[in-house]
């Protein structure tokens, strides 16, 4: 038995998860979950300037569904065309590739062309060609404030909008994390006496400009980091940046081109405009002393 589910699955929340788990129960100790999922995302080739960035690279998700119960990710291209399909033709073109029994999908799924399909076309298509249709009830997270939300793609990408990184990570069921590679910036930090890792990413979502106690984690070695993320406006305008003083790692700033694994975990402050450089390196002292105090 062959138990699918189609989404974008972009952070695989607590939402995503509890769908990959009712397929897991779905598909008996014998059977095999699929998740079907796209690459880029549909957004990304329908409205490429309303875009959002990624909360996690394609290898990331794929990673992160096999480890929360599917067996297989099968990634589909959304400009061979499938998105122009009628609901009817986009599950007769997916039966093609993966012989789905059932197929299990959130309350608020929508499929084919226009985004006409629901959950309610899925299952009378179902009913007609013979697979089971498994509706997933939304996953609520209690925040930090005591309110409850839906685990959404959306939800946490608003979350980090606003610097909430804990609650991000409520509705993720693990802090955001953001992977790249390490490259020269302007040295400023090691002059500092604070060197950073400055972290070259592309269309991944980074959280508000701020500072944030976390991890990192490098060679699979795991570090504490103070990861500062803005425009550094006690030097005047900047790109804006991500870079990570990694507690611990200091020689290893010196080179460039490796790869690099940070998390946030919790809001520290805002990004000051301090009036020079002796109380910026004092705050930065108070930055590291309470992130290594979160160990």
């Amino acid at each position: 038995m062959i138990i699918a589910s189609i989404g974008n699955f972009d952070g695989v929340h607590r939402g995503h998860q509890a769908i990959v788990a009712a397929a897991r129960a779905a598909a008996g100790a014998g059977g095999r979950v699929v998740a079907v999922t796209f690459d880029p995302l549909p957004v990304a080739v329908l409205r490429p300037d309303a875009a959002p960035a990624r909360l996690t690279s394609a290898a990331r998700r794929e990673a992160l569904l096999l480890e929360c119960g599917c067996d297989a990710v099968h990634v589909l291209d959304p400009r061979s065309g499938i998105l122009t399909e009628s609901p009817e033709g986009f599950i007769e073109h997916l039966r093609a590739e993966v012989p789905f029994d059932a197929i299990a999908e959130g309350a608020d799924f929508r499929f084919g062309r226009g985004r006409s399909g629901d959950v309610t076309t899925l299952a009378a298509i179902g009913a007609r060609v013979g697979f089971k249709t498994i509706e997933v009830p939304e996953v609520d997270e209690a925040l930090s404030d005591g309110s409850m939300i839906a685990a959404r793609s959306t939800a946490v990408r608003w979350m980090l909008s606003m610097g909430r990184v804990a609650d991000a990570a409520r509705l993720l069921g693990r802090a955001h994390a953001l992977e790249g590679v390490v490259e020269r910036g302007d040295q400023r930090g090691r002059l500092l006496g604070f060197p950073t890792a400055n972290i070259m990413t592309t269309s991944m979502a980074l959280p508000a400009d701020g500072v944030y106690a976390g991890r990192a984690i490098v060679d699979g070695r795991h570090y504490q980091a103070a990861i500062s993320v803005g425009t550094k406006p006690t030097f005047g305008s900047n790109a804006r940046v991500c870079e990570a003083h990694v507690l611990g790692l200091d020689a290893a700033l010196d080179s460039y081109g490796w790869p690099i694994e940070v998390r946030f975990e919790r809001w520290l402050r805002s990004q000051w405009r301090f009036p020079g450089p002796d109380a910026l390196v004092a705050q930065l002292r108070e930055d590291v002393a309470r992130t290594a105090a979160l160990a």
